[in-house]
């Protein structure tokens, strides 16, 4: 009888045990996604601000976290795909300032003007900004980060022989285009919403079509990537039009959700945007993370800001905790990456 036992035994155990180890594995892998960390740690800061600050939770509270959020999340959005191509932009700050005071003398200039046209017309802006970064980068074949930090102070120093001592306020603007940071759809901005569906085309993009996936590629080995056929220079240059387009949409948003627009507009917002990209899990080394993470570290970023003013931390140490993320979520993909290069080195060996 004990022989008849055992193979039944071994046969129950046998069926279930493919069904543990593939809900196990689901379970690891939900864990290892590098934007949970990011989550977990939003949900945490807003439940601990809302017990110490109750207001913070409140409806205005929300929706101003929303709107604070907005523009940065079409920024990180943008410079994650330059990143994920190892590639970075830092004049994405410059940019949206040139096409925020760009948009408040259209409406100057033009006072009628259709406000769809301004939205064109401020994205055409932003990818003409972004071609220049992006032919610098691939012609010249000089590091974007070298490239960028150039065009950053040219931007800028175009912007203030622009601009000069001018500025555009709120009341020189078309007041529908103003109630686009005011009126609400379901109880979310109407800016919050646009930043929402430029998330989903951009992740789309980059996970559902053949040059998104590329992009990837790129970033892991540019020479492999040569290799297999895939136009390196033409996707790079993408991206950076991709990304000076939403720059230039930021920029348009940002003239209507702030009450002035001038030389100064944008100034500092570059390393916001990285910092974004990279804590929400976009490796900085290129070829990892995600749109929906990037979008998720700007929330992030944004929310610490909000929360450490609402329980009156002196703004030092907002900057600091910043940077803190910032060198922890470059040592994390660090580490991660020494770890996945380990063990696909003992994998091969067994192979051999």
């Amino acid at each position: 009888m004990n022989t008849t036992k055992a193979p039944r035994a071994a046969a129950t155990t046998d069926t279930t045990s493919p069904a543990r180890t593939a809900k196990s594995g689901w379970v690891a892998k939900t864990v290892r996604q590098r934007e949970i960390p990011v989550i977990a740690a939003l949900i945490l800061l807003v439940v601990i601000t809302s017990i110490i600050n109750p207001l913070f939770l409140s409806p205005q509270g929300l929706k101003d976290l929303m709107l604070n959020a907005t523009i940065m999340v079409i920024l990180a959005a943008g410079q994650a795909m330059v990143i994920i191509t190892r590639n970075v932009d830092l004049s994405v700050g410059s940019m949206l300032g040139l096409v925020a005071f760009g948009t408040g003398s259209i409406f100057n200039l033009a006072p009628g003007i259709p406000i769809p046209l301004v939205f064109l017309g401020g994205m055409v802006f932003g990818a003409v900004l972004g071609i220049v970064n992006g032919l610098l980068t691939t012609l010249a074949k000089v590091p974007s980060l070298v490239i960028t930090l150039g065009t950053l102070y040219v931007f800028r120093g175009l912007n203030n022989a622009w601009a000069g001592g001018t500025q555009y306020f709120a009341g020189d603007r078309p007041t529908e285009f103003g109630g686009l940071s005011v009126d609400t759809f379901l109880g979310m901005p109407i800016i919050t919403l646009l930043a929402v569906v430029v998330v989903v085309i951009v992740a789309f993009f980059m996970g559902g079509t053949r040059p998104g996936r590329d992009f990837y590629a790129i970033g892991s080995d540019p020479d492999a990537a040569l290799l297999f056929g895939i136009p390196v220079a033409r996707r790079v240059l993408m991206a950076f039009v991709a990304n000076g387009a939403l720059a230039g949409l930021a920029g348009v948003l940002y003239a209507s959700r702030f009450n002035a627009v001038g030389a100064t507009t944008g100034t500092g917002l570059e390393l916001d945007v990285v910092a974004a990209a990279v804590v929400g899990g976009v490796a900085i080394f290129g070829g990892s993370g995600t749109i929906a993470g990037a979008a998720i570290g700007a929330i992030l970023l944004n929310t610490i800001t909000s929360s450490l003013t609402a329980v009156r931390v002196d703004k030092f140490w907002q900057q600091a905790i910043v940077g803190i993320l910032i060198i922890a979520s470059i040592l994390i993909d660090r580490l991660a990456g020494l770890r996945r290069a380990k063990v696909l080195r003992e994998t091969e060996g067994r192979h051999v």
